[in-house]
């Protein structure tokens, strides 16, 4: 068979912000967890037989007990799980930055229900777990303050052995590596594999930014000394420059299918419209193989390329995601996801069946609260995004709508609201036979917590349609009525949401919200649907 017949998957495997992957293996089957940060609810959970083709089956954090995020900052929350399975049980550990720090949950159904947290008494962030044949079970993690530690960001890879029945850690805490690098920075992320007798120690390091990197060292003792690979790092598109259209490559899991294979699953980011990382940190699948004793990933061209043949694995049936969700379901869809821990029920499925009901709440979408947010992950440059909703406003404070969010700082809402009584400043607006009406459409602009009223018009009906169509960076914006849609605003400029203006570790939301801003209300809105479609 020729080259051109083989064939191919695409990269990434899980489009928009799902970074740190950690992936294992079952017999035939393979599952995979991601980070969420401020997201409820926390840890994605995926099924696959093929690598590539992955479905959600769950959450692993889906209850408040599990994952405490009040007034966390948006890039604090859930880092780094590890997914690991031993003896007809899974385990996931992980960090809850800011809340308690390192934990871990186990379930025999990798679907749920999940334990609650068994918190571990050692500091920082990335905790990994590692079964050796015989019998002994190991934590490692990453030590942000290491005894010892010259500057910020020399850390150190530590283990300690655990106690599984007891979910306790036991025994001496071991340094075990520093990184590959002179002077190295923020070396984490570690993950331990064992073959022909060494064990491998795999992390990241150089930061999650444009100098990530995948290291390796080996030890014929899971205690060291670990000696680092003369190849090292293994794998870094740092060198290739800020063109490259893959960028900050890091964070990787390894894994061994049944037929032999090795693969390696990381994070990595797509830019577009220059060095802009809007949808953050994906999920991509490489190549491995193993020569002179150590890890080779991307054997060949040594880089992360966009298309791979496809792993000697059945391939399963294409995932087909749903791109109108019409709230027909008595719950939400897995992709949907809450900011923070949602401590009282503000949305429903069931009071008006065939819609989504969000009641206004004085929290907004520039604070670190818990609003009446309802959001999925942007993971296409470019894509149409519609809601029909119903809403009848009751004054200037009570609004509703779409919002594109990056952060409470950055972030795009496209929502129905009264006339404001003072003269705000309105960049753009326009005549309508509407005119003489006391409710508006606008769009709001939130730059570093500076907000913006970009366009606004008259608009009387209490049904209406939103709709975004964004082309790269260019988002334009319409409204109007199921048979008709008019242009508001176009090619209105995104970068701002992009983690390279607004910092941070997570890509764009899209959702619905609703707020009384600061009032109490007993108002709602009422969404018929919401479609997302990737162009």
């Amino acid at each position: 068979m020729s080259n051109d017949n083989v064939l191919k998957f695409k990269n990434p495997i899980l489009t928009g912000s799902y970074p740190d992957p950690s992936i294992c293996r079952v017999d035939n089957d393979y599952y995979m967890v991601t980070s969420t940060f401020c997201y409820f609810p926390g840890i994605p959970i995926f099924h696959s037989t093929d690598l590539v083709n992955w479905k959600q089956i769950g959450h692993v954090l889906d209850r408040p007990s599990q994952l405490n995020l009040d007034g966390l900052d948006h890039n604090k929350g859930i880092y780094a799980p590890t997914i690991r399975y031993n003896e007809g049980v899974f385990y996931v550990v992980t960090t809850n930055c800011a809340k308690g720090e390192n934990f871990i949950v186990k379930a025999t159904n990798p679907e749920g229900p999940w334990s609650d947290p068994y918190w571990i008494d050692e500091p920082g962030i990335d905790p990994s777990i590692f079964f050796d044949d015989d019998g002994k079970v190991y934590l490692m993690g990453t030590d942000s303050v290491p005894e010892g530690a010259k500057y910020f960001g020399d850390n150190e890879i530590w283990l300690r052995e655990f106690d599984i029945e007891k979910m306790t850690l036991i025994g001496k805490k071991y340094g075990l590596w520093r990184g590959a690098l002179k002077n190295v920075v923020w070396p984490e992320a570690p993950h331990i594999y064992k073959k022909d007798g060494w064990y491998y120690l795999v992390i990241a390091e150089g930061g999650t930014c444009f100098h990530h990197a995948v290291t390796v060292a080996r030890s014929q003792s899971i205690l060291g000394p670990y000696e680092g690979s003369r190849a090292n790092p293994i794998l870094t598109h740092r060198h290739l420059g800020r063109k490259c259209p893959i960028v900050n490559v890091g964070h990787a899991d390894l894994i061994e299918t049944q037929n032999g294979e090795w693969w390696m699953v990381l994070l990595a980011s797509r830019i577009y419209g220059g060095y802009y990382r809007n949808m953050g940190r994906e999920t991509f699948l490489v190549p491995l193989i193993w020569e002179d004793g150590w890890p080779v990933p991307c054997p060949e061209s040594g880089k992360v390329e966009f298309e791979y043949p496809y792993p000697k694995l059945p391939v399963s049936d294409v995932v087909d995601t749903q791109s109108c969700d019409h709230f027909d379901g008595e719950n939400l869809g897995m992709e949907w996801n809450f900011l923070r821990t949602p401590r009282e029920e503000f949305w429903s499925l069931t009071q008006r069946p065939g819609y989504l009901r969000l009641n206004l709440r004085p929290q907004t979408m520039t604070e670190r609260s818990n609003p009446s947010f309802v959001g999925r992950r942007q993971q296409h440059m470019n894509f149409n995004v519609k809601t029909i909703m119903e809403f009848n406003p009751q004054n200037e404070n009570e609004r509703a709508g779409l919002v594109v969010f990056q952060n409470d700082k950055y972030q795009f809402r496209f929502e129905y609201s009264n006339k404001r009584s003072n003269n705000e400043e309105v960049l753009s607006s326009s005549k309508t036979p509407n005119e003489n009406s006391d409710k508006i459409i606008q769009l709001v602009q939130c730059n570093n917590g500076v907000e913006t009223i970009l366009a606004q018009i008259p608009y009387k009906e209490e049904r209406l349609q939103l709709e975004i169509r964004a082309c790269g960076q260019n988002y334009s914006f319409y409204y109007g009525n199921e048979k008709e849609t008019s242009l508001l605003v176009k090619d209105v400029d995104a970068r701002i949401l992009s983690v390279d203006v607004a910092g941070g570790f997570t890509g764009v939301y899209i959702g619905m919200f609703a707020s009384s801003n600061g009032d109490v209300s007993e108002n709602y809105v009422d969404f018929d649907l919401f479609e997302y479609n990737g162009l």
